[in-house]
Parts: C-alpha cells; structure tokens; sequence
C-alpha cells in the first residue's frame, strides 16, 4: 500500500489523504459537505493523472522511441491518482448515502 502511496507521487498521494480526512471530518461535524469534499477530491486525482500524462508526454518526446512496456508502466503509475480519487468520492457517497433520512 505504501509503494502505490509512493508511485502516486507524494504531493499528489498526500493531497488526496488530507482531503480524504477533510471527508471524515465533514461527516462528522458538516455533513451537507460530504459529497463536495468527495468531488474536490475526486478533482485532485484526475488532475493528478492529467499532470502525469503530461510528464509521459514530455518524456516520450524527450527520449524519441520508448518501449511500449516503459510508456505503459507510466501510465499505470499515472492513474493511481485517479484510483484514489474514484475510492475517496465512492466513500463520500457512501457516507452520504448512510446519513440520509429513512423513511419508517
């Protein structure tokens, strides 16, 4: 777990885990945030993958032929951000979900 949190990259992984708190938080004392943290969260992460595509395009142009396993890898690695993200708004769904009313 701690070698995705690395890969990630540490701004980015650190980022999403200060928000994901910001969540648990807001669950507890704000509840009409839940979703909106989820979602700011669920922003980082693709931006973070955006950013990573970007540094594999550079990269690719720098270098002229990669293999397509090394560009893959990249890619991998790139959308670990995006993973985290999609986890922390599924979660911040699911606590939305739990904190609604019930109808008896």
């Amino acid at each position: 777990m701690i070698e995705f949190f690395i890969q990630g990259g540490l701004p980015w992984m650190s980022a999403l885990t200060i928000e994901f708190i910001g969540l648990l938080l807001a669950a507890w004392k704000a509840p009409g945030w839940v979703k909106e943290a989820g979602l700011v969260a669920l922003t980082t992460g693709v931006l973070g993958t955006v950013v990573g595509f970007s540094q594999i395009g550079d990269s690719v142009a720098q270098a002229g032929g990669i293999a397509p396993a090394i560009i893959w890898a990249g890619v991998t690695v790139a959308l670990i951000t995006a993973i985290y993200g999609i986890i922390i708004y599924g979660v911040s769904l699911i606590i939305r979900i739990l904190q609604k009313p019930r109808l008896l």
